[in-house]
């Protein structure tokens, strides 16, 4: 027995019967076309501003190539000096009228000064150190202390008032930077500038160059490589060489100051204050030539090498 009868699709002699499709759909047109309408033209400005991200991507992609091999050259840890603007300048600049910006040289540090910490023995005070402390005061707002550290027993009052009295008692905030001299029993003296990231500096001759720095000056390579020469003979052969090595870097002074006022150029420079300082501790100044007789007298006549003359009376 059938369940239910289906109305056959097809009528005799195999022919398609019509069905009556629904009338109540809604005709939509067609997606499919062979030829689509014209496009139309684009907008100008949209064109300029792709272009302009165009260029903006590749000036970014420059910029990140430039930074990549910059990163690659200062991997190594005494990469610390950027010497490209030294090499750019040909000659020795003089020492700045004004002072030079120091958040440039040393980094911005919003609501903290800058301040720089100095260990040195009193048996044997760095005389470079004091020159530039007051070279430095003539360009910058110093505030400068002076401490005595519990491994020194006693330090001759002259030396705790090395950098004077200041009168003027203003506000921390108001100084550019900070100069803390710490009368300690150390081996050779030593420098923080940022205390909590820095490795200390240490030697009188490295620290002066540091603290140089801070007038801005520029060297080409050559006369930075002599300047550099001139400190490291200044303390290793000067004051702690032989008197044999004495006499012959008194004889090569000689010979550079017959050509210029300065040992190196005709500005002052670390070279001329370290090797001035180091005749003084030495005793060595009245077996100068004459040369070197003459260029002494050009220092102690800036007042802040005959401030320092005051300290070995």
């Amino acid at each position: 027995m059938p369940m239910y009868k289906v109305r056959p699709f097809h009528g005799p002699g195999a022919v398609v019967r019509a069905e009556q499709l629904p009338g109540c759909m809604y005709r939509v047109p067609s997606l499919h076309r062979a030829a689509g309408p014209p496009q139309e033209e684009v907008d100008p400005s949209l064109q300029a501003l792709e272009s302009r991200q165009e260029e903006i991507l590749k000036r970014l992609y420059e910029l990140k190539s430039a930074v990549d091999g910059l990163s690659k050259m200062i991997q190594t840890p005494d990469a610390d000096l950027d010497v490209t603007n030294i090499i750019q300048s040909d000659d020795c600049s003089p020492l700045p009228t004004n002072g030079a910006d120091l958040d440039l040289m040393l980094g911005k540090d919003y609501g903290a000064l800058k301040d720089i910490v100095i260990n040195a023995n009193p048996s044997l005070p760095p005389l470079s150190l004091l020159v530039l402390h007051s070279l430095l005061c003539e360009r910058y707002k110093i505030l400068s202390a002076v401490h005595t550290h519990s491994s020194v027993k006693s330090v001759p009052e002259n030396l705790l008032k090395c950098f004077g009295e200041q009168t003027k008692k203003q506000p921390r905030h108001e100084y550019q930077l900070g100069f803390t001299l710490i009368w300690k029993d150390v081996p050779k003296p030593q420098m923080k500038f940022s205390i909590q990231t820095m490795c200390p500096i240490e030697g009188e001759g490295n620290i002066a160059r540091f603290l140089f720095s801070l007038f801005g000056q520029k060297y080409n390579a050559v006369t930075s490589t002599l300047i550099d020469s001139w400190v490291d003979t200044a303390i290793f052969q000067l004051k702690e060489g032989s008197s044999k090595e004495r006499g012959a870097v008194l004889r090569s002074m000689n010979a550079a100051l017959g050509k210029t006022p300065w040992l190196v150029g005709n500005e002052l420079s670390v070279a001329d204050v370290v090797a001035w300082c180091v005749l003084q501790q030495t005793g060595s100044t009245n077996a100068a030539p004459a040369n070197v007789q003459k260029w002494m007298k050009s220092c102690e006549n800036l007042a802040p090498f005959s401030s320092v003359m005051k300290l070995l009376k």
